[in-house]
């Protein structure tokens, strides 16, 4: 396909990014020998400008043409001041040349009304796109909205970002992976978007069974086979299931649904170290704070569910004690907790009204500049 022009600009909040952002800049990649993308985000919303970018750059990296910068903008909006229309187009001009494409604009893609004068200010021909919404129903506001309904028209980045994580945790033989489990199929019994609801595992009962079996491969023939209560545990262990732990949960989140369900998370590995190791080391504590946010725990109560021996579990007389850790852990996250008690029904039953609360009160995303 043939170019029609040397360098196309595309202006835009990307607030966030979603599939018309997409056909637009896809509209203009196919129209230009180079393209550049400028995303404008102002201080007080929600979600970072940085964030935006890397979003829409891991999107276009395999189209060298298309650059993407980004710029505050907090200048008020008011298509009817030509002092405003001077700040805003001084700042666009200024991201334009921080970028590889510092050559003039000869095209301006919008699917905005103001396209046509935001061309006229750059002295380039205005392409104007799907002014009506009718190729790509979506807009940033009702992103923002109503994520939910909007979740095909965004990309994994973005997904991963607006999932809400809801994390059960819980001492051992407290029925965190079975209420995990079936909250996640709960979720996805709903269909639609919620069809896509990921469950996240515990890596640590991972590295459990792997560290049991070369124990017990290494183990002479003549002693007594390696049981759990025979593995040794040290800080380096701790941190490979914190990190692991971490890369799951990001993978599970672009690829999954609303609400992602995992079955622990760092913050509860640190609890774990402490129990194994007498205390936390940082960096542990460190992979724990650098988690996305967290939208509710749900911690398992050893009460009403009796312990059972797998052969990995070594720890029924600390159960009291760890649910106490784990609390006082909570109390001090500033994520909103819940501890969940009685039968598996019940459990279930309350982890769902707590989800649907959560979802009910909606993403909190400030509104843009106006």
């Amino acid at each position: 396909m043939s170019t029609s022009f040397a360098h196309g600009l595309v202006i835009g909040k990307f607030y966030p990014p979603h599939s018309g952002h997409h056909f637009l800049i896809r509209s203009a990649a196919d129209s230009c020998a180079r393209v550049t993308v400028v995303v404008m985000a102002a201080g007080h919303e929600s979600i970072p400008l940085a964030e935006r970018v890397a979003w829409i750059r891991e999107h276009w990296a395999g189209q060298p043409h298309v650059a993407v910068v980004g710029i505050v903008d907090d200048l008020p909006v008011d298509y009817d001041s030509a002092e405003l229309w001077d700040g805003h187009v001084g700042l666009m001009r200024q991201a334009v040349a921080t970028g590889p494409n510092a050559a003039s604009v000869d095209a301006v893609f919008s699917s905005e009304p103001y396209g046509t004068e935001l061309a006229h200010r750059f002295d380039a021909a205005p392409v104007l796109l799907d002014l009506g919404r009718t190729t790509f129903a979506v807009s940033g506001t009702k992103v923002r909205a109503d994520p939910v309904a909007h979740w095909d028209e965004i990309e994994p980045p973005v997904r991963a970002w607006l999932t809400r994580r809801v994390v059960v945790l819980g001492a051992e033989s407290t029925g965190t992976t079975t209420l995990s489990r079936d909250l996640a199929t709960a979720l996805r019994a709903r269909g639609g978007p919620f069809a896509l609801t990921r469950w996240v595992p515990e890596y640590g009962r991972e590295l459990t069974v792997t560290k049991l079996a070369r124990a017990r491969a290494v183990a002479a023939t003549d002693t007594p086979r390696p049981t759990v209560a025979d593995l040794d545990w040290d800080d380096a262990d701790f941190e490979l299931v914190a990190r692991r732990q971490n890369r799951t949960e990001q993978h599970s989140a672009r690829t999954g649904g609303p609400v992602l369900v995992c079955d622990t998370d760092a913050l509860a590995t640190t609890v774990w170290q402490e129990r194994y190791r007498g205390r936390t080391t940082a960096p542990v504590r460190d992979l724990a704070a650098a988690m996305p946010p967290r939208a509710l725990y749900l911690l398992t109560s050893d009460k009403d569910v009796p312990f059972e021996d797998d052969g990995l579990r070594d720890g029924e007389h600390l159960r009291p004690w760890m649910t106490d850790r784990f609390r006082e852990v909570l109390a001090t996250s500033g994520v909103e907790w819940l501890e969940i008690s009685g039968d598996r029904q019940t459990r279930l039953g309350h982890a769902l009204a707590a989800v649907d609360r959560i979802l009910g009160e909606g993403w909190g995303l400030a509104d843009p500049l106006g």
